[in-house]
C-alpha cells in the first residue's frame, strides 16, 4: 500500500485513473465530475487516464499498469462500498473512504444508527419494511409521526425519491410509488430550518471541516430539482451562521465524519433549527463539477480546484 498523504511530486510517478461514471442514477454528474478531476490532474502533469465502471475493468487497471484509482463514482456500485472492495481484492491504492464507511454513509438508517450510538443529533426516523403491507406501514407512520414528514430512499444520493409528504392522506400512495422503485424507504421527521453542509478534507492531524455553506432552495426543501436546476437555489458562501454555531457545526461535521470512520473527504449535510444541527447524511464523495458545493467550500478557504483535486489524491491508500 501507498504511503498516506505522499507529497504530490512524488504521486507524478504513479500512474493514476480516474474512475468515473458507473451504473447508478447519478451517472451524469459523475461523469461531469471525473472530467473536471481528470483535465485537472493532466493540467498539473500528472500521468492520468480516465476509465467507467465496466464488467472489465479490473482487467484494464491491470493491463494500465495503474498504481492509484481516483473514485469520483456518486449512487450505488461505486459510493456504496462496492468498487472499493473490489480495488481492495485488486490490491490497488484509491482516494476516499473504504469499504465500511462507504457502505454505512450511503445506507442512511445505518448512519443514523451511528449517530444516535455516538450522540449526534440527526432526526427522528422510521423505517418501513418492504416485505410487510404498504397499507399496515402507512397506518404505523400516522400514528407515529406528525406532518409534514419526509419520505426517502434507503440507499440514494442527489436527493433522488425524496418527497415531502404535508398530509396523512398523501402518504399511502406515494409509499407504494417509491416502494416499488426503491424498495428499502424510510420516513423522517421534517425539520424546517437552515440548510447547510459542511465539506471535511485531509486525514489524521490535517483533518479539517472547510467553511459552511448555506442553501437557501426556492422550493419547501432541497430536493433533485432544487439541487440541479439552475436559479431554484441560492448558495450562500460562508453561512448566516454566528461565530459561535459555526465552529459547532464545523466541529460536528468533523466528528460525523470520524464516526463514520470516513477517510479523505466527505461532505456533511445538516438542517439547524433553533441553534441546533440536525446531521441528516454524510457523503463520502462530494460531486466536482463546477456548481458542487465541496469546491465551492475549498475556494472559500482559499483552496484552489487543483490543490483540493491532489489533497484528496495524496490521501489514496
Amino acid at each position: 500500500m501507498l504511503k498516506l498523504n505522499m507529497a504530490p511530486e512524488s504521486l507524478k510517478a504513479k500512474k493514476i485513473c480516474v474512475l468515473m461514471g458507473g451504473r447508478s442514477s447519478e451517472r451524469d454528474v459523475s461523469l461531469r465530475s471525473g472530467r473536471r478531476v481528470l483535465e485537472s490532474l493532466k493540467r498539473q502533469g500528472f500521468d492520468v487516464i480516465s476509465l467507467d465502471l465496466e464488467d472489465n475493468l479490473l482487467s484494464r487497471l491491470k493491463a494500465a499498469r495503474v498504481d492509484i484509482v481516483y473514485i469520483v463514482l456518486h449512487g450505488r456500485y461505486g459510493e456504496d462500498g462496492a468498487a472499493q472492495g473490489m480495488l481492495e481484492i485488486a490490491g490497488i491504492p484509491y482516494t476516499g473512504s473504504k469499504v465500511l464507511a462507504s457502505a454505512l454513509a450511503m445506507n442512511k438508517v445505518a448512519a443514523k444508527k451511528i449517530f444516535n450510538a455516538v450522540g449526534i443529533t440527526t432526526p427522528r426516523y422510521l423505517t418501513i419494511e418492504p416485505r410487510q403491507k404498504v397499507k399496515n406501514e402507512a397506518d404505523k407512520i400516522i400514528k407515529d409521526f406528525s406532518f409534514p414528514l419526509v419520505l426517502k430512499p434507503v440507499s440514494e444520493g442527489s436527493s433522488l425519491g425524496v418527497h415531502l409528504i404535508k398530509e396523512p392522506g398523501e402518504l399511502l400512495p406515494k409509499l407504494e410509488e417509491t416502494v416499488q422503485k426503491y424498495h428499502e424507504m424510510f420516513v423522517e421527521e421534517f425539520i424546517k430550518g437552515q440548510e447547510v453542509t459542511a465539506g471535511v478534507i485531509g486525514v489524521g492531524d490535517d483533518l479539517q471541516a472547510l467553511p459552511i455553506l448555506e442553501l437557501v432552495p426556492k422550493k419547501e426543501f432541497y430536493d433533485f430539482e432544487a439541487k440541479y436546476t439552475a436559479g431554484m437555489t441560492e448558495f450562500i458562501l460562508p453561512a448566516r451562521l454566528s461565530p459561535a454555531l459555526t465552529a459547532k457545526v464545523q466541529a460536528l461535521a468533523i466528528r460525523a465524519h470520524q464516526a463514520l470512520g470516513c477517510h479523505g473527504v466527505s461532505r456533511v449535510d445538516m438542517i439547524i433549527k433553533d441553534e441546533v444541527p440536525y446531521v441528516h447524511e454524510v457523503n463520502t464523495i462530494p460531486g466536482m463539477t463546477e456548481q458542487s458545493d465541496l469546491p465551492a467550500e475549498a475556494r472559500e478557504a482559499g483552496i484552489s480546484f487543483d490543490d483540493l483535486v491532489v489533497k484528496i489524491l495524496a490521501s489514496a491508500y
